[in-house]
């Protein structure tokens, strides 16, 4: 078996976060003359287009989740440590970890993604989780799942009614698609399990947004489509509304009070704190704003990529916050790596190539957008869902989603409704 001093010789390359963009630059990498060292606070690569289904009881998380050591166990220069980042030191080329040690490195990729964020609101965050990783979905699978179980026992109507009031703040993809499965849930799959609540009746699906649409990223009849298709699913939309409240009670947003016991928030995004370790530009949102070449400006060994970088494309809109961006850019940085080792540094810019936008509303529902072709309904469902099981790591794993999918939409039935109890963690996690 090799070990890391057969490779001690080599650029190091240092990768923080195993998410898209940190793996595609580690898989674009193999057969390069480095040594690879991945830090990540987590022991495993998640597929986070579809967490959603795990929070809405669809899919078990070993279904979309990958142990990053067996992912890796095949590339022997590469080593990983499950670590928190708390600091970089660019001068020095090394990153501090949270037990206080060092790591130098040649080049760094720094990948650390992005959490929700409250707009200055961080205090809401206990009654409204948002949904980025496991742990938010188990939490919110929790939530949904305890509030049907309470509301079976349950004898005042106003409470109860409270019980069974689920608010989406946010009406992007992940706002959308978690609207429209849990009114699916409500619908089709739980009504036969209650005796005393009639979860098809009594349950509220809200969905608010303060712009004046939902999906406000795809074109605007497709938004149109969506937003008839959620109200047939029997969600209730409230546009142009921001939300200026929210307690364990519920929300208020304009001039309505309602009360809630879930609330879920999909309405923004907050980058990793990369941009002051590094002491480098920042965007409202926290990312790093890059180079053409997605290095730190003054710092050409230190690429940053995803969600914790602001790029913007040639036409001058940003590039979006998607697994395929983060992708490409990995792949980029991997070969931009590859160019300087061969003694070559001139190449052209990153250019993002979009790949169209998907977001699934319902149960044979869908919109997909690639710009010059648009596709609603039944058949950019299964299109979504083919693309879906396309990029999932492993055969076994695409296969058990498959059947999952299989199962819900031909039975209405969710084999994931298991209630894990535990004590659910009130403050925002550490970054990378």
């Amino acid at each position: 078996m090799a070990t890391q001093n057969e490779f001690s010789d080599r650029h190091h390359v240092v990768v923080v976060g195993a998410g898209f963009g940190g793996l595609e630059a580690v898989h674009r990498l193999a057969g390069a003359p480095v040594r690879i060292t991945i830090v990540d606070r987590r022991n495993h690569h998640l597929f986070q287009p579809l967490l959603y289904q795990v929070a809405t009881a669809s899919l078990a998380t070993s279904e979309i989740a990958w142990p990053i050591r067996h992912l890796l166990r095949k590339r022997p220069e590469i080593t990983t440590l499950l670590a928190s980042v708390n600091d970089i030191d660019p001068k020095a080329r090394r990153i501090i970890l949270d037990d206080g040690s060092t790591l130098a490195y040649d080049s760094l990729i720094v990948a650390t993604g992005a959490r929700h964020a409250y707009f200055g609101h961080d205090d809401w965050e206990p009654f409204a989780p948002g949904l980025k990783t496991l742990e938010d979905a188990t939490t919110i699978r929790r939530r949904i799942l305890l509030a049907f179980e309470k509301a079976e026992r349950e004898t005042d109507a106003l409470k109860q009614a409270a019980l069974l009031t689920f608010v989406i703040v946010g009406a992007g993809p992940t706002g959308v698609e978690l609207a429209g499965t849990i009114a699916e849930l409500a619908r089709s799959t739980l009504p036969e399990d209650f005796r005393n609540i009639d979860t098809r009746r009594t349950t509220r699906v809200v969905l608010i947004e303060a712009a004046p649409r939902v999906l406000g990223g795809f074109a605007p009849d497709l938004s149109a489509y969506a937003h008839r298709a959620l109200e047939g699913l029997g969600v209730e939309i409230f546009l142009g509304q921001a939300v200026s409240q929210c307690t364990a009670d519920g929300v208020v947003y304009g001039d309505t009070t309602l009360a809630a016991a879930t609330i879920i928030w999909a309405a923004g995004v907050q980058a990793s704190p990369a941009a002051g370790w590094l002491d480098a530009p920042a965007d409202r949102a926290g990312r790093v704003k890059v180079e053409a070449d997605l290095t730190v400006p003054g710092r050409p060994e230190i690429f940053v990529i995803g969600d914790t970088a602001s790029v913007t494309a040639p036409d001058g809109s940003p590039v979006p916050g998607i697994a395929p961006a983060a992708k490409q850019q990995g792949k980029y940085v991997a070969s931009g790596i590859c160019l300087r080792l061969r003694g070559e540094d001139a190449r052209p810019a990153f250019r993002y190539k979009h790949a169209g936008s998907l977001a699934t509303i319902g149960k044979r529902l869908a919109v997909i957008d690639f710009g010059f072709f648009k596709l609603r309904g039944a058949l950019a469902w299964w299109l979504w869902g083919l693309a879906h099981i396309y990029f999932l790591i492993g055969v076994r794993n695409r296969v058990s989603v498959a059947l999952s999918w299989l199962w819900v939409h031909t039975r209405d039935q969710r084999s994931s409704r298991l209630i894990t109890q535990g004590r659910e963690n009130k403050s925002r996690p550490k970054q990378r």
